[in-house]
């Protein structure tokens, strides 16, 4: 097997362009033309990309049959979403009373296999963790990362925010679970954690990773404790970062707020070079514990 490559393996200028890419504000076209300028001996601009691009085998933690760990696919109703939703659950397989919850918010691509790994992490950790799939209603996540991106390009935002609001009653009224439901996301779903902090009043705590700020004339109404990851390396959602800590300063909230210093967006994600373990492995060891806190 090859080394791992890291951040540091490419210019900054082609990460800069590789986010702009993976969030849909240049081309494949784009993002190719600019890399070529950046390439060095042996790499192309397309083997940048391939190698840039999640490898999810690269990045599994728990085996999806792992003994101490419950699976399943499940579907709901959603009635005021796209009508029906479907994730995916993981729990410890030995369960002494009930537990806490958490919702696993993806990025968007939907439900890969990086965030299923990352539910059954959870699970590992003591908690019921479901993770729902936004593209469900356009066939699921594709297997293939352009692909998902375009898809998740067309869904109707307010009717997937309203599925995700469902999948936190979900949650709240599974028998097994103590009602108390927290909430992880990553970039997309980071901002959705945000989102769901402003509208529901009785979401337990959030975690948000890279994601985008919530609005800042809802922040009043957050009830849940805040967690906050930032990459230090990350311009366009730090943008917005000092305007949200200082309103929900302002409004008295509980939130911290940590910038890992030499990360890049998506610096917790163990499939592509922009890993970075230290920042990765501090960031969840505090969500972990911000879970038990809040959650038990």
């Amino acid at each position: 097997m090859s080394e791992r490559k890291t951040a540091k393996d490419f210019h900054p200028e082609t990460l800069r362009l590789f986010d702009r890419y993976v969030h849909g504000d240049i081309s494949r076209r784009d993002f190719l033309a600019g890399a070529a300028k950046f390439a060095v001996a042996g790499m192309t601009a397309v083997t940048i990309l391939q190698a840039l691009t999640p490898n999810y085998a690269m990045g599994q933690q728990i085996q999806p049959d792992d003994p101490a760990v419950d699976t399943h696919y499940l579907t709901f109703p959603s009635p005021k979403g796209y009508g029906e939703l479907r994730g995916y659950l993981a729990k410890p397989k030995q369960q002494n009373g009930k537990l806490p919850l958490v919702l696993v918010v993806h990025e968007n691509r939907g439900l890969n296999p990086h965030i299923e790994d990352v539910t059954r992490r959870l699970a590992l950790a003591g908690f019921i963790a479901f993770a729902p799939d936004a593209l469900y209603p356009l066939g699921g996540y594709p297997g293939d990362e352009d692909k998902a991106r375009q898809l998740f390009g067309t869904l109707d935002q307010d009717k997937t925010r309203q599925d995700f609001i469902e999948s936190v009653r979900i949650l709240q009224k599974l028998p097994e679970g103590n009602g108390k439901v927290g909430v992880v996301g990553f970039c997309y779903g980071g901002g959705m954690s945000n989102f769901l902090a402003t509208e529901l009043a009785d979401l337990s705590a959030a975690v948000p990773f890279y994601g985008r700020q919530g609005d800042l004339d809802k922040v009043a109404a957050i009830k849940a404790p805040l967690l906050i990851h930032y990459a230090s390396d990350d311009e366009r959602v730090n943008t917005g970062a000092k305007a949200y800590d200082d309103a929900l300063k302002a409004a008295g909230k509980n939130a911290q707020s940590f910038i890992y210093p030499d990360t890049q967006h998506g610096f917790h994600n163990d499939t592509t070079p922009r890993y970075d373990k230290a920042a990765a492995e501090l960031a969840w060891s505090r969500t972990i514990e911000f879970f038990k806190q809040h959650l038990s």
